[in-house]
């Protein structure tokens, strides 16, 4: 079984994974044309709100209890999975590119 610690350390090592992507993702968009800058930029801000859910998850799973984390943990592995889907959208969009 996983320990809390190792279980925020994983995410943590996902979310620095995909902080690089989406700051790769806005270099992109700052050299786009004007149309499509604006699309990104519509992208990236829901990419960077469901990053914020995620990132509330992991703060809410850090300071749990150490018999509550695994229930805690529920709702978080909701709101990353959701993020995780939203990265791999923008990664097919924007790896076309």
């Amino acid at each position: 079984m996983t320990t809390r610690d190792e279980y925020v350390t994983k995410l943590k090592s996902q979310l620095d994974r995909w902080n690089d992507d989406m700051a790769k993702w806005e270099e992109q968009a700052k050299q786009a044309r004007a149309e499509a800058r604006q699309r990104y930029d519509k992208e990236l801000v829901g990419l960077k709100a469901q990053r914020e859910k995620a990132l509330y998850q992991m703060k809410l799973l850090q300071g749990a209890s150490s018999t509550a984390w695994q229930e805690v943990a529920r709702g978080a592995d909701a709101a990353w999975d959701t993020f995780r889907k939203s990265v791999d959208d923008a990664r097919t969009h924007y790896e076309k590119r």
